[in-house]
């Protein structure tokens, strides 16, 4: 679902910032209106990572429950797509804040970008392999044979090979689709397990659900990026909008029924509102793994642990990211 940057368009956009800015393009001027009077609406976009899905309820939430006006923020939300650079659209101002994966975040900063994550919607990651239950696939064990369709670039396909997973697995290109399954029990598809499963039991393929976070595999997903320049220029409208994005989220994890008729509405790919719903029960035990989970939270630890096995899998160069700088936790509330 979620798709890997272009380093092109991250080095691009570098480019852009070091040797001259496109007008009317700054993180400042794009997030006020009519000026910058603190008591002004301030006009601010979020870029989604992929089409309108659940994994972005929350903003959707914020905006049409009114949580975003009553901060006094004036939102329009970005759908991104296949090949949305996201880290690009951040660079150049053209949104001030992203929804991407942590992975995504470690990959940006390798490339020159500070991009800078602000919080965690979700914990457990919702990636998954999707196998038919007549495949004779039980676990990632028994994958040797089949035929997996996925996108080369994502970090947790060296991660799978790496522990021997995809040993005897032919990888052929993912498109955006649980197709390929329908009629061959020896295809798979790498998916995410708020929608693929019940999209495949829709079209009658009785399906099992193999979770990568299983084997460690475990980034932050959903995550609410923005530039460190954002945050140093302006942190009293990102403490707002990271306030009111939090806090829609925990009413869409209550009640999505809302927010889940704008995603339907905005998103024209084949989604269904029995599938957003499944989604969003889905999502509440991923963002809430454990009664103690503080929503949105983010430790060093998490981050430490995923920049060293992306480096171990040689994703990113040694020493080329600093887990302490992917993430803050200053917009969140004590815990």
């Amino acid at each position: 679902m979620i798709q890997r940057p272009s380093s092109n368009a991250v080095l691009a956009a570098l480019a852009v910032l070091l040797f001259g800015t496109i007008p009317g393009c700054s993180g400042r001027t794009a997030t006020t209106v009519d000026g910058s009077s603190e008591n002004q609406t301030k006009r601010v976009s979020v870029q989604l990572n992929w089409f309108p899905e659940v994994e972005h309820g929350g903003v959707y939430q914020a905006l049409v429950d009114g949580t975003y006006e009553n901060e006094g923020l004036e939102v329009e939300i970005k759908p991104g797509g296949s090949e949305t650079p996201v880290a690009a659209e951040l660079l150049l101002g053209r949104s001030q804040f992203a929804i991407t994966n942590a992975d995504d975040v470690v990959l940006f900063r390798a490339q020159g970008a500070e991009i800078v994550a602000v919080l965690a919607a979700v914990q457990d990651n919702p990636r998954c392999l999707l196998v038919r239950a007549d495949s004779g696939v039980e676990s990632f064990e028994d994958l040797s044979g089949i035929t997996l369709q996925c996108q080369p670039g994502r970090a947790f396909l060296p991660f799978l090979r790496k522990h021997g997973y995809l040993e005897g697995v032919k990888e052929v290109p993912y498109f955006n689709s649980i197709a390929g399954m329908v009629n061959d029990p020896k295809m798979a598809v790498q998916a995410y397990v708020v929608a693929e499963p019940l999209l495949a039991r829709q079209q009658g393929v009785d399906v099992r659900t193999l979770m990568v976070s299983d084997l460690g595999w475990n980034p932050y997903s959903s995550v609410l990026v923005t530039t460190g320049t954002l945050i140093r220029e302006s942190p009293d409208m990102v403490r707002q909008f990271v306030e009111a994005t939090r806090q829609g989220w925990v009413n869409y994890l209550k009640s999505p029924a809302q927010a889940n008729e704008q995603i339907l509405a905005a998103n024209k790919h084949g989604m269904t509102a029995e599938v957003l719903q499944f989604g969003a029960e889905q999502m509440r035990t991923l963002a809430y793994p454990e009664e103690t989970t503080q929503f949105g939270e983010m430790t060093l630890d998490r981050w430490e642990s995923l920049v060293n096995e992306m480096a171990e899998l040689k994703v990113i160069s040694p020493d080329a990211v600093r887990a302490e700088d992917c993430f803050t936790t200053d917009f969140l509330p004590l815990q």
